[in-house]
C-alpha cells in the first residue's frame, strides 16, 4: 500500500490515529519544562506532552493520500494535516480548524507536485473547550477558482 510514507510520518510526529500522548522534548516542537507538581498534560516528567486526534488515513484515486488531525498541547489547539501528493501536479488545499463558539481557523497550504510527504498546520491558539469540541477537515482541489475536489480528509471521519 502507499500509504505507508503517511504512517511513519504520524506515527513519528504526532501519534498514530486516535488519542496518542508524544513527547513534545523528543519531537523538537516545544523545551521540556521543569515539573512544578501541579496537574498538567505530562509524561512521566518528560515535558509537555501532544495529544492527537486524527482521523483515518485516504488516498483518492487522483493520487492524493492525507490524514488530517487536531493537535492538543498544553493549552494550546491546532490542526495538522499528513499528505502526499502523487498526481504530478501543484493543487490547492485548504485546512480548517472549527472550536467551539463558531471559531473556523484556516490556511491556505503550499502543496507541490514532488511525490514527497508533506505537512501543513494552522496557527497554535489557545483551546476554549474541551479537545472533542474541535474538528479539521483538509480539502485537496485542481488549482483554480473552480478546480475539482480531489480529496476531503477530516479528523473525526
Amino acid at each position: 500500500m502507499v500509504a505507508l510514507p503517511l504512517a511513519v510520518a504520524s506515527a513519528r510526529q504526532a501519534g498514530d490515529t486516535g488519542r496518542a500522548a508524544v513527547p513534545a522534548a523528543s519531537r523538537g516542537d516545544a523545551p521540556a519544562r521543569p515539573d512544578t507538581g501541579s496537574r498538567s498534560p505530562r509524561l512521566l516528567g518528560l515535558g509537555l506532552t501532544t495529544a492527537a486526534r486524527c482521523g483515518p488515513e485516504l488516498t483518492s484515486p487522483d493520487g492524493i493520500e492525507a490524514q488530517t488531525c487536531v493537535l492538543t498541547q498544553g493549552e494550546d489547539t491546532w490542526a495538522r494535516t499528513y499528505y502526499r501528493n502523487a498526481t504530478g501536479r501543484s493543487l490547492d488545499s485548504v485546512l480548517s480548524l472549527m472550536g467551539p463558539g463558531d471559531r473556523t481557523v484556516q490556511m491556505r497550504c503550499a502543496t507541490g507536485a514532488d511525490d514527497e510527504p508533506a505537512t501543513c498546520e494552522t496557527p497554535r491558539e489557545r483551546s476554549r473547550g474541551v479537545p472533542d469540541a474541535y474538528t479539521a477537515v483538509t480539502e485537496f482541489a485542481e488549482r483554480g477558482p473552480e478546480g475539482a475536489l480531489l480529496l476531503r480528509s477530516g479528523s473525526n471521519s
